[in-house]
C-alpha cells in the first residue's frame, strides 16, 4: 500500500481547499485544510503534516507571517500561493523561508508536481544515512551543521536558524569546499529545478546565507564571490561532507 503524505492547505477560499482536497487524494496526498493561522496551528498539532501550501493573502495573520512562524519552529517545507506575480512578492516569499512559489490561477497538476518535487528534495536532504562511514554532523571551520534536525551551530555555540533553501544551499557548498560553483549549478542543486520564476533568487539566497555565516578570523567571507563566475565556500577544513547524498 502506498504511504500517504499529509499536506496542509491554508487558504480562506473554501472552493480552492475543497478542490485541492479531492484532487490531491488521487496522488497519495492526504489533504488537511485551514482558513487562518488559528486553524493552521490546530491542524499541525493534530496531523503529521509533511508540507504546507499557504496562500499569501489570509484574514488576520497573512501567509508571510505564518510562514516565518513555521520556519522559526521547524524545517517543514512551505509552498506559497499568490494572486500577485510581482518580483517583489516572490523575493519576500523567499525571504520568509518559502521553498517554492505558485501563482494563482494555477493548474492543480502543476501544484501536485511542485509538491512532489519539494517532498522528494526534503526527504533526500533530511534523512541521514544508516551507513556508519557517514556522519550526521558536518564540521567546518568551527561550525557544526546537524543533518538530522537541520540545525547550524556557530563556533560560539549559538544555534543559527536556517530556512530549507539555506540548508540545501549550504549542503551543496559543503559537498564541494574550495571549488567554484556557478549560479546555474547552485540553482540546479539547491532548488532541484530552474529558478525561472525569479532569476536572481540564488544571489539573494547566497547573500542571506553569507550574512549568517559571517567571516573567517582573517576577515574574509566564508562564501566568496568569484566575479563573473559564481561562488565558492572558503572553508579551511570540512569533516563529514561525505555524509551528503549524491545526486543522480
Amino acid at each position: 500500500m502506498t504511504k500517504l503524505s499529509h499536506i496542509l492547505v491554508v487558504d480562506d477560499d473554501r472552493d480552492i481547499t475543497e478542490l485541492l482536497a479531492g484532487y490531491l487524494s488521487r496522488f497519495s496526498l492526504q489533504c488537511h485544510t485551514a482558513a487562518n493561522g488559528v486553524e493552521m496551528r490546530a491542524q499541525l498539532a493534530r496531523h503529521p503534516v509533511e508540507l504546507v501550501v499557504m496562500d499569501l493573502m489570509l484574514p488576520g495573520e497573512d501567509g508571510l507571517t505564518l510562514a516565518r512562524e513555521i520556519r522559526l519552529q521547524s524545517a517543514l517545507p512551505v509552498i506559497m500561493l499568490t494572486a500577485r506575480a510581482e518580483t517583489f512578492d516572490r523575493v519576500v516569499g523567499l525571504e520568509s523561508g518559502a521553498d517554492d512559489y505558485v501563482s494563482k490561477p494555477f493548474e492543480p497538476r502543476e501544484l501536485v508536481a511542485r509538491i512532489q518535487t519539494v517532498l522528494r528534495r526534503t526527504r533526500q536532504y533530511g534523512v541521514a544515512s544508516s551507513d556508519p562511514q557517514y556522519s550526521d554532523v558536518v564540521n567546518f571551520d568551527g561550525w557544526e551543521l546537524h543533518r538530522h534536525d537541520r540545525s547550524l551551530v556557530s563556533p560560539a555555540g549559538v544555534v543559527v536558524a536556517l530556512s530549507n533553501a539555506e540548508f540545501r544551499l549550504l549542503s551543496v557548498f559543503l559537498r564541494a569546499p574550495k571549488r567554484l560553483l556557478t549560479r546555474d549549478q547552485l540553482m540546479e542543486q539547491a532548488r532541484g529545478r530552474n529558478m525561472d520564476a525569479f532569476e536572481r533568487s540564488i544571489d539573494l539566497l547566497v547573500s542571506r546565507l553569507r550574512q549568517k555565516l559571517g567571516h573567517e578570523p582573517q576577515g574574509e567571507p566564508l562564501i566568496k564571490t568569484v566575479r563573473g563566475a559564481g561562488y565558492m565556500l572558503n572553508a579551511q577544513a570540512v569533516h563529514g561532507r561525505m555524509a551528503w547524498p549524491q545526486r543522480a
